[in-house]
């Protein structure tokens, strides 16, 4: 079959055919996509990206015989050049650390929006990350950066009060601002102001990015709220 020229080349890991199939339709649906294979398991999606080369791997995570991150670790092994973007049916900040220091570009929900789909994918080709929603710009060097972190009492998460830490629990559960006010007796604006020294301290910039360092870094071991 011949390549369309400029496209973005894919292959679907994926073990429900049925899913795969509604994946493909709506790929090749735009002219800047071309799905180039398909995969059933993590030990096929090594092979597909093997012989087909794709610039993206869509890449389910609870797969037979080989996983999600069992695949990953392959690719790496084998030195295969090819940006891994996460199907999941849930983002879990443990899976995803795990996930893009082994090579993830992107993680995205199997439930998005057909369009935040392929904005994912553009993003993940020019360059960037994707997790969720949004893209990451710095998580990622950040991520590596903490891989070379010592435990000294000049790291980050050790000036974190115990009400800040209390503050990341919440936030790492989901609470909004107005819930974490009500369980903790603050307003509104002193739970942003928390957050906001929180970010500044840790050094990211949004909810995902200190979740994923919360979970990094063990943060919410004996945590008591």
């Amino acid at each position: 079959m011949a390549e369309r020229s400029g496209t973005i080349r894919i292959v679907i890991a994926d073990d429900h055919p049925i899913f795969r199939d509604g994946l493909r339709r709506l790929l090749d649906a735009d002219a800047r996509f071309e799905v180039v294979g398909e995969a059933g398991d993590g030990q096929q999606a090594v092979s597909q990206v093997a012989a087909l080369r794709p610039d993206i791997l869509l890449l389910d995570l609870a797969m037979p015989r080989v996983s999600g991150l069992q695949a990953l670790q392959e690719l790496i092994e084998l030195g295969l050049p090819v940006r891994p973007v996460l199907l999941t049916a849930a983002i879990d900040p443990a899976e995803t650390i795990k996930a893009l220091q082994l090579g993830a570009r992107g993680v995205i929900l199997k439930e998005s929006a057909t369009q935040l789909l392929y904005t994912c994918l553009q993003a993940v080709m020019s360059g960037e990350y994707w997790v969720g929603n949004e893209r990451l710009h710095d998580i990622v060097q950040h991520l590596r950066l903490l891989g070379r972190e010592t435990e000294s009492e000049a790291s980050p998460a050790m000036m974190l009060t115990r009400r800040e830490m209390q503050i990341v629990a919440a936030l790492v559960e989901g609470a909004s601002n107005k819930g974490i006010g009500q369980q903790f007796g603050l307003s509104e604006q002193t739970v942003k102001n928390h957050i906001s020294h929180i970010f500044d301290k840790v050094g990211v910039s949004n909810r995902l990015e200190l979740a994923l360092y919360a979970v990094h870094h063990k943060l919410l071991e004996g945590v008591r709220k």
